[in-house]
């Protein structure tokens, strides 16, 4: 980033709409920003905005840096983005959101050309800042963890303001115990689910809802 300057800082517990209409101005004009999630805080901006992606990635110390989630407010807005052609799958994700479970599904044509990849992790978090965020924006949002490359991601918000508030425009943070955990990840690219990463909720329990 070209020009350092002092991050907003909202407690989302006392303007919670105010944050709101902060962090959609933010997203729309390109700019990011750190929020809490319903797992661990993470970097939040347009995935379609290029100049977002390379801020992220500056911030982050790293290049091109595409290991991220989209956030996304129901399955109606996933399916613009992701083939989900299997109705056992899409009852599964009825069934198990909004909730820290992110999965990993093939982007249609046109969005793997525009993210540049061939396949995104998406997921409906269960935290009412981001649900009532992405209602608004009708759009994917980044999560990606808040930490530098190499390190642990950080979640306590004032560990968070001494690390990164030079760094992004606007830290909106809950002085409400947050989660430590990052989300489960499975693959649902085939006919079996696939563990990628376990979380708070266990893969075993999940796997319940399949059959």
């Amino acid at each position: 980033m070209s020009e350092k300057k002092e991050s907003v800082l909202v407690n989302i517990d006392e303007s919670f709409d105010d944050g709101i209409q902060l962090a959609k101005e933010l997203f729309l004009k390109g700019s990011i920003f750190i929020y809490p999630t319903d797992t661990i805080y993470g970097f939040g901006g347009n995935p379609l905005n290029e100049n977002t992606i390379k801020k992220i990635s500056e911030v982050k110390g790293k290049k091109d840096w595409r290991r991220y989630i989209f956030l996304v407010p129901d399955l109606e807005i996933l399916k613009n983005y992701a083939d989900i052609n299997s109705e056992k799958y899409l009852d599964f994700l009825l069934s198990i959101w909004p909730n820290p479970v992110s999965v990993i599904l093939k982007l249609n044509k046109k969005y793997q050309e525009i993210l540049n990849s061939e396949t995104g992790a998406f997921r409906i978090p269960n935290h009412r800042f981001c649900l009532r965020l992405l209602t608004e924006l009708k759009m994917p949002l980044i999560s990606t963890s808040v930490n530098k490359t190499g390190t642990e991601p950080l979640n306590d918000p004032s560990l968070i303001v001494q690390e990164f508030a030079n760094e992004v425009d606007a830290i909106f943070y809950s002085e409400k115990k947050s989660f430590v955990e990052a989300s489960t990840l499975i693959d649902l690219r085939t006919d079996k689910p696939q563990i990628v990463r376990e979380g708070r909720i266990k893969f075993v329990e999940l796997m319940k809802k399949l059959s």
